[in-house]
């Protein structure tokens, strides 16, 4: 990638957003004295350069796990550093644009001597400059503050009802987990207690969907001995994500990747759970029965594959018999579901992460995640149908979260 010219028009814009949100920076500066001006500016171009310089070398720095982590910390910094600086911007483009139009409105209003007084009376708006700075140190602040919430699991409780559910069920307990991303975790003490947080609710049932791993097998080595720990009386079920499958690995030939697959697999099988591949299974309780349907990755979203195969995973169930489908990626409700399964009354997904940052408050629910999905956290219905997309229990890329927090959910079924 860093070869590539996507790579260096990034580098380019960083540096046109340096040089203009310095504009502004030297607008709101105008009043210090020339001494604490010249300290401003050295301090703001010494960490822009040094932020471009880093993000032109992280390529080549290599290290072991911890190592890792402290390089995508300091991508997610010069990242968000990036983003407020983009942010403040907006602000100033308002304010330049501001004095675009009282430009053109002078050069048609007034003759020439007036019109050369006037345009050199429109300066920067204080206003608007100070806001974009505030706007953008208050967006990098909450992105630094949540570091420190990728570990604070919230647990989400729903209650749902079905006229179909079959007596014997209700009242079950089930928790939905999604979105592990166990090559991003570097404290296992936090990751244990989220699973003691799961296991504290007693669950009838434990239910997976997707993204084990980041993007290789062993990166669950170091965490076996912790998610071994959930267990459910009806079982602990899992899919596969779309991180699952090594696909954005640059193997030297296909057979490692096969081989890394089937590694994930045998985790898989050493923590006790039971991979769905396609196919469904039937659970027993009170002499009655509900299915249990799990697909490999589909996506309706062209960049992510389409592994899963619901027809298959659907043949042999009854008709009219209570499902639950597991199936990573929300997209897939909507383009599959929805249109030929009007069976399934429940689908569980993950994928989205909630993108690890918006607002969820009372009446408000924003991130922009939801300009890419329309289902993207919390429940959906359709008829009588239901999604819930749960906003997974780790973090990738970004590692923190901002207003979405790390999510396990559990539902009680009516």
């Amino acid at each position: 990638m860093r070869n590539s010219p996507f790579w260096w028009i990034l580098i380019g814009f960083m540096v046109l957003v340096d040089a203009y949100f310095f504009q502004a920076l030297k607008s709101v500066s105008h009043g210090a004295s020339q001494r604490t001006r010249a300290i401003i500016y050295i301090i703001y171009w010494v960490i822009s350069i040094a932020a471009i310089v880093v993000l032109l070398l992280l390529p080549y720095m290599q290290g072991d796990k911890q190592f890792r982590f402290f390089k995508s910390s300091l991508f997610a910094i010069i990242a968000g550093l990036f983003f407020a600086k983009s942010v403040a911007s907006l602000f100033f483009l308002v304010d330049d644009l501001r004095r675009g139009l009282q430009w053109m409105f002078s050069k048609f209003s007034f003759p020439a001597k007036e019109f050369v007084k006037e345009t050199n009376g429109i300066s920067r708006s204080a206003f608007l400059s100070w806001a974009g700075m505030i706007a953008g140190s208050g967006l990098f602040g909450n992105l630094i503050y949540g570091f420190a919430n990728k570990y604070r699991y919230q647990l989400v409780k729903q209650k749902l009802q079905f006229d179909n559910l079959p007596a014997a069920f209700k009242g079950l307990r089930v928790i939905q987990i999604s979105d592990i991303h166990s090559g991003s975790f570097n404290n296992k003490k936090a990751v244990m207690k989220g699973v003691e947080k799961i296991m504290n609710e007693k669950p009838d049932l434990i239910l997976f969907t997707g993204d084990l791993v980041n993007n290789v097998a062993n990166e669950m080595d170091d965490y076996i001995e912790v998610f071994e720990k959930l267990q459910a009386q009806l079982g602990v079920y899992s899919i596969l994500g779309n991180h699952d499958y090594g696909d954005y690995v640059q193997w030297e030939n296909s057979e490692q990747k096969i081989a890394n697959l089937e590694k994930l697999k045998q985790v898989h099988a050493a923590l006790g759970w039971r991979l769905l591949m396609n196919e469904h299974v039937r659970i027993e309780r009170g002499g009655e029965t509900i299915s249990i349907l799990g697909v490999e990755n589909w996506s309706a979203k062209a960049r992510f594959p389409k592994y899963g195969d619901l027809n298959k995973a659907y043949t042999g169930t009854k008709p009219g018999e209570f499902k639950i489908l597991m199936s990573h990626d929300p997209s897939h409700w909507k383009a599959e579901v929805l249109k030929r399964y009007p069976d399934i009354s429940l689908m569980l997904a993950g994928h989205t992460h909630g993108m690890q940052f918006g607002v969820e408050l009372p009446g408000i629910k924003w991130s922009p995640i939801q300009y890419m999905y329309k289902e993207w956290a919390g429940l959906y219905e359709a008829g009588a149908q239901k999604l819930y997309v749960n906003r997974g229990f780790g973090f990738l890329g970004y590692p923190g979260r901002v207003g979405i927090l790390p999510e396990i959910t559990l539902f009680e079924l009516t």
